[in-house]
């Protein structure tokens, strides 16, 4: 039996959305899932105020109960918890996987430059709201319980790490922003006008000295500008990277939608 711990460190989850992942999980044997109750909790914007999603998630990190760490939601608020919750972990936290994506990226970077666990970009709880979102809530249970299927399909000889491009781009120069100098970093994003793209690769192409490569993921809902930006979201990619002297190696299979696959972080093997 695989048990798997669910806490929010950004926005709040819906009960309806943690029903219908619970009905889904009953349906696929060796998991057991367990919802804090601060994923429900109200405070602003957040699932509670950062005390209490702080404290949940290292609760649940630390209790040797558990085999994994699943984030419910993104929606921005993990950067302020990140930093205390990591230097709070234990020899517990240390054994277990981390999954999430989006915003959760903060927590997923520090833990990762701190060597505690294992990290995983891929879908949370709440994308069960989304279209074929029941697949994506079965991919991210099915990699915690040891089927792989869902894996980004063009890892390779080198560490990848998965992150959405506006969380990389404020995770860098930051105390937990880890170094990937040797790696092939994956990027998507959302919701986001082309020059803001550029203006975010801009950003993150200057701390990425020494990476193996860059991978572009779907960059999606781009609202409309009122005049056309003249470049296409990999022509920004293809730009940046060239100014930086960082090898862009074409598309990956991850974006803000149910067809975001699993990238653990460092080796897939």
């Amino acid at each position: 039996m695989t048990r798997i711990a669910i806490c929010a460190p950004g926005k709040r989850l819906e009960r309806e959305h943690a029903d219908a992942v619970l009905d889904i999980a009953a349906s696929m044997p060796g998991v057991e899932l367990d919802f804090h109750k601060q994923c429900f909790a109200r405070h602003g914007h957040f699932a509670g105020d950062d005390e209490t999603r702080l404290e949940a998630f290292v609760e649940i990190a630390n209790d040797p109960g558990y085999d994994a760490v699943w984030f419910a939601h993104g929606g921005y608020g993990s950067n302020r918890i990140a930093a205390q919750a990591v230097a709070r972990m234990d020899e517990a936290a240390g054994a277990k996987t981390f999954l999430g994506y989006s915003d959760t990226g903060y927590i997923l970077a520090a833990l990762y430059k701190a060597g505690i666990g294992k990290q995983v970009h891929g879908p949370m709880v709440a994308d069960v709201r989304r279209d074929m979102g029941d697949m994506a809530v079965r991919r991210s249970l099915g990699w915690l319980t040891g089927d792989h299927e869902g894996l980004e399909p063009e890892l390779g000889a080198h560490p990848s790490v998965a992150f959405n491009l506006m969380t990389l781009a404020m995770l860098a120069g930051t105390e937990l922003m880890p170094n990937l100098s040797g790696h092939v970093v994956l990027v998507e994003e959302v919701s986001e006008h082309l020059y803001a793209i550029d203006r975010l690769f801009f950003h993150v192409s200057q701390h990425l000295g020494g990476a193996a490569g860059l991978r572009l993921g779907r960059i999606s809902d781009v609202p409309e500008n009122d005049r056309p930006f003249g470049s296409s979201e990999e022509d920004i990619a293809k730009y940046w990277c060239g100014k930086a002297g960082i090898p862009y190696l074409g598309f990956a299979d991850i974006g803000h939608d149910s067809a975001n696959k699993i990238v653990p972080f460092g080796l897939a093997g």
